[in-house]
């Protein structure tokens, strides 16, 4: 029996088993799901197990756990490949938009519906099943492989980069594969590139030392309203260049190959916005949207607040506003340095008798970009290319996520992303759920991808 056979034999169970998976709340964000967290970690090391792993365990951190296996035994000549992925799941509210129970994981029309199907249960599932197919029919892995599954990926990895620095040794690899991520749809595939890096930060601009008269007050001391709304106004134009000195000095440009490569890829600028409900788009001028969305750093206000909310009218001159922003950024910048420059042209723009003061956000990333001719990303091109009978679209995405450059940082090693979730999948949204056709072909594909790492 070939892998394939045992794939076709086994889907039953694996369906099944994927339920099972799915009906664990491994809800990292709230604390009182911590204990399904682990209960989803120990879950996944049972199935490593029997897939065949070996060394295999639930290792804690300063909070939620992660998950090690590996099988070693395919020789010094052939590359070790570390496999990633992410048991924990974000929350399920709002609960009366789902149709069925979050944690139900109804089969229904093709598909398995529930909170992590997509995100990422499904898609760390094909490595494992995989790596058993290929055990169970030929006995031997063509590679040397180590699985690598965290439980806090919803919450922004916070306490894996001192596990990742002190088990360097462990997960040492020449190449990583990540299983979380998606392909452009059902007959198209894509080559994740990029990701943008995040820094943020929370702007408190004070007056008085309580709210104060307007009538009395109004025209004597300055309003930390209005000095706010001076001091964000000022960080971006109104062609969409942010204002901070020094915030484009290490920004990678767009080559002519950048711009081609995004310029092929589909892109319906009317459809565009009349899915968002916009009267029209708006970016940096000498970009187009896609350019924008993927390969330029942005700078967003998330939030402002301050002074009377209430209905009706309170004349109050507010002794305090509030806002937060949030940056996106691209290669080769960092989150010290865009802080660091934001923080000092925060300060310099502080109007007359006002004081601010900046505090920076939790939950930084470095951007990820994939060097050209990256080996991973040529052998998974390569396995995409094969399945879905075309080239993939090489992408990028406005989106950090943190372990991709964490591993890069610490182990040296450019990741590649090969997943099968597609768009339309509701991740983090109510009504979640993972196509059971691309539960299968994931599955093909990595063993397909296994083997011709095996190749060289």
């Amino acid at each position: 029996m070939g892998w394939q056979e045992y794939l076709d034999t086994h889907q039953n169970r694996f369906v099944t088993e994927l339920q099972d998976f799915v009906r664990i709340p491994s809800v990292s964000a709230k604390p009182e799901h911590m204990p399904d967290v682990v209960a989803a970690g120990e879950w996944v090391v049972a199935r490593l197990r029997a897939a065949g792993a070996e060394n295999v365990a639930l290792y804690p951190t300063q909070g939620h756990p992660v998950v090690y296996g590996d099988w070693l035994h395919a020789g010094e000549d052939k590359p070790t490949v570390l496999l990633y992925g992410h048991f924990d799941v974000q929350p399920a509210e709002p609960l009366e938009l789902w149709e069925t129970a979050p944690f139900a994981a109804e089969l229904r029309d093709g598909r398995i519906y529930g909170r992590g199907a997509s995100d990422d249960k499904g898609g760390m599932m094909a490595p494992i099943l995989a790596a058993e197919a290929l055990l169970q029919t030929t006995g031997r892995l063509p590679v040397n492989v180590k699985f690598f599954f965290e439980g806090q990926e919803e919450i922004g990895s916070p306490t894996l980069a001192p596990f990742v620095k002190d088990n360097a040794a462990l997960l040492r690899a020449d190449m990583i594969i990540s299983a979380d991520g998606g392909q452009w749809s059902e007959t198209e595939a894509n080559l994740l590139m990029g990701l943008k890096g995040l820094v943020g930060c929370e702007i408190t601009v004070t007056g008085a030392n309580a709210d104060l008269h307007s009538g009395m007050h109004g025209g004597g001391v300055a309003n930390p309203l209005h000095g706010l709304s001076q001091i964000i106004a000022a960080l971006k134009g109104a062609d969409g260049r942010i204002n901070v000195p020094g915030f484009y000095d290490d920004v990678l440009d767009l080559t002519v190959e950048d711009r081609q490569a995004i310029a092929r890829v589909p892109f319906d600028q009317e459809a565009y916005i009349a899915q968002l409900g916009v009267p029209d788009v708006f970016g940096e001028e000498g970009y187009s949207v896609r350019e924008n969305l993927w390969a330029r750093p942005t700078l967003e206000l998330n939030g402002i607040w301050g002074g009377y909310q209430g209905g009706g009218i309170k004349t109050v001159l507010p002794s305090e506003a509030r806002a937060k922003i949030t940056c996106r950024l691209v290669a080769n910048q960092t989150p010290d340095q865009i802080y660091a420059l934001m923080a000092a042209h925060i300060h310099s723009l502080c109007p007359k008798g006002l004081r601010v003061s900046v505090e920076r956000l939790p939950g930084s990333a470095n951007p990820f970009l994939v060097p050209r001719g990256h080996n991973g990303t040529a052998a998974v091109s390569e396995v995409l290319s094969t399945l879905y009978g075309k080239a993939p679209y090489a992408v990028r995405t406005g989106g950090s996520i943190p372990v991709m450059s964490l591993l890069l940082q610490e182990l040296g090693v450019h990741g590649a992303v090969m997943a099968f979730g597609l768009n339309d999948e509701n991740i983090h949204a109510p009504n979640e759920f993972y196509r059971l056709s691309s539960y299968r072909k994931s599955q093909t594909a990595y063993c397909m991808l296994l083997e011709r790492l095996g190749q060289g």
